[in-house]
């Protein structure tokens, strides 16, 4: 049983990401437990106003983790998962801020619940995963977008390789996709300037769609809703600003392998996005 936390964005704008995550480990046996009571980590905005709330916020998620007796807590969004993995550091390291976060949260943080990325269990499971395959999907050729957050700072995160991770790679090739080298892996797409200097985040995530157009790639599988907003949602916008038409389609990586594995596409909400998916998947049937 793995705790899990959906945070604000699997729970509105990301919805599919939480619904094909949960399509994917109801397949594979993965038995999840939402965190009871879960509120906002803070994200990205937090620890700009205080450095105290951006840590207590996401203690006060784990330590509910802990009062329900879970062990590990799997947190899909990059933004929420950064801002775990870098609260349970710093409490761990600063025995001062720990005694103000627990002022603050009103319980001690034991430490006994590891916080995990989607990704590194399903890696875990990758026999599993292809024993499970009913969809035959190799006409996709995606490269895997792992943005800048899932593994910076290397020694906050620990999660695969900082500048060449592979682990989303290697669950999507475990269900017959063959994923693109590229360069652009864990190039940042601009999400927390998305408000506020717009054209900066255009001009990047043009960078990063003209990096997957140049490796020959037909799609972008991507783990961070915040991500996702910017590949495909402002895929117009940056068709507008640089006379371009990429209509490269922008999923969630656990929306391919819930496909993958049998899932029908309302169930993974391939509707939702912005840049169209259905077309291409119709190549599979």
């Amino acid at each position: 049983m793995y705790g899990y936390y959906p945070g604000c964005s699997l729970h509105s704008t990301g919805a599919e990401y939480d619904a094909s995550f949960r399509a994917v480990c109801a397949r594979i046996g993965v038995d999840l437990a939402e965190i009871e009571g879960w509120t906002c980590c803070g994200s990205s905005a937090a620890h700009v106003a205080s450095h105290l709330l951006s840590v207590a916020l996401p203690i006060r998620n784990l330590v509910r983790a802990e009062e329900q007796g879970l062990a590990s807590v799997l947190v899909p969004c990059a933004a929420c998962f950064s801002r775990f993995k870098t609260a349970a550091h710093d409490v761990a390291r600063d025995p001062v801020l720990a005694r103000d976060v627990e002022e603050v949260v009103g319980r001690r943080y034991g430490a006994s619940a590891k916080v995990l990325h989607p990704l590194e269990i399903l890696a875990e499971r990758l026999a599993d995963l292809a024993a499970r395959k009913t969809r035959d999907l190799s006409h996709l050729r995606p490269v895997a977008y792992y943005g800048c957050l899932l593994t910076r700072p290397p020694d906050v995160m620990q999660f695969d390789d900082c500048e060449y991770p592979l682990s989303m790679d290697k669950v999507l090739r475990a269900v017959g996709i063959e994923t693109l080298d590229w360069s652009a892996k864990t190039d940042c797409c601009g999400a927390a300037l998305s408000l506020s200097e717009t054209d900066v985040v255009l001009d990047l995530t043009r960078g990063i769609l003209e990096e997957a157009k140049a490796a020959g790639a037909n799609a972008i599988a991507v783990a961070c809703p915040l991500c996702h907003v910017n590949l495909d949602a402002r895929q117009p916008e940056v068709d507008a600003k640089f006379g371009t038409a990429y209509g490269i389609p922008v999923f969630y990586f656990t929306q391919l392998v819930a496909l993958a594995l049998g899932a029908a596409p309302a169930e993974v909400g391939l509707g939702r996005h912005l840049v169209d998916p259905r077309p291409l998947l119709a190549m599979a049937g």
